[in-house]
């Protein structure tokens, strides 16, 4: 078992790192370095820039989860196919070998493969293994550019969907009529509550998307508030599927991981079908999970 060691989120498009000594966090790094930011800089160089300083301080290991194991990060870390234990992330970790001075390694993701079902995940896997240690729950929601929903039997993943609300969100509004000209968009409970109810009631939404324009043009919504409309729709829309999709009944337990502000709004939405969730913060989760695997570390 150790107590000093580094815990990197290595993602797509950001890169966070925090350093542990006796178990306490005693230093962490945000950087816009994520595995398709890189230039012409390597993942190593990154890795040597990033965390020189404190490597040099202290030789520890380093535990990377996220796109950093994808075909497109470093080394690529072969996926878990589900049902898998949480648990057994820690017997499929891949280390980084033999570029690095240190040690290092990358936690695996967890795949689904089966005739009209396939699904990947990495990173999420990390924060559901501290997430099911600080909160067991049936369901999992991890809300994101590419939301997750996980079914959980005890420690197994059973089942998980991925649905990119939070890609198409910025999509329509940078790439289609839905966003051409408009003004800065301000925080609008009222339009977020409408799109809200349209999403959660109708569950064909693509005739419902232009509304977004329409009503902008004819003065029923404002032009700021479209962003905020458009999030509420397709947000009750996510919840109003998955909960028919996956038959989620009022008794059973659902947690939401990730940050605050985005799930207050899964949160309101969830509510609005009669699910009531818990919150476990994002950070908090993947570095629990980090830690149980660094504790049973064999190096």
């Amino acid at each position: 078992m150790t107590h000093d060691y580094i815990a990197l989120d290595w993602g797509s498009t950001n890169l966070r790192a925090w350093r542990y000594q006796q178990g306490r966090c005693v230093d962490e790094l945000r950087a816009p370095s994520g595995v398709t930011q890189l230039g012409h800089e390597t993942a190593q160089q990154a890795f040597a820039r990033l965390l020189g300083p404190w490597l040099q301080q202290q030789d520890v290991p380093v535990i990377m989860a996220g796109m950093i194991g994808s075909n497109a990060g470093w080394i690529e870390a072969p996926y878990m196919a589900c049902p898998a234990r949480l648990p057994d992330l820690r017997q499929h970790l891949v280390q980084v070998t033999p570029a690095l001075p240190v040690r290092a390694w990358i936690v695996p993701g967890l795949s689904i493969n089966r005739e009209g079902h396939q699904n990947v995940m990495r990173g999420e896997e990390t924060q559901l293994l501290g997430a099911h240690a600080m909160q067991p729950a049936q369901y999992y929601l991890l809300p994101g550019t590419h939301c997750k929903w996980v079914q959980m039997q005890a420690d197994k993943v059973m089942d998980f969907q991925t649905v990119i609300t939070g890609e198409l969100h910025h999509v329509l509004l940078k790439h289609s009529l839905l966003g051409a000209g408009l003004p800065a968009q301000i925080a609008d409970p009222g339009a977020f509550a409408l799109g809200l109810e349209t999403g959660l009631n109708d569950s064909h939404i693509l005739g419902r998307l232009f509304q977004g324009r329409a009503a902008r043009v004819l003065g029923r919504l404002p032009a700021s508030a479209v962003a905020d409309w458009l999030s509420g729709l397709l947000i009750g829309n996510e919840v109003g599927q998955m909960q028919q999709q996956w038959g989620i009944q009022r008794t059973e337990p659902l947690v939401i991981v990730g940050s605050p502000a985005l799930a207050q709004r899964y949160q309101q939405a969830l509510a609005a079908t009669g699910l009531s969730s818990t919150l476990v913060d994002g950070d908090t989760a993947f570095q629990t999970g980090i830690r149980s695997i660094v504790h049973d570390l064999a190096y």
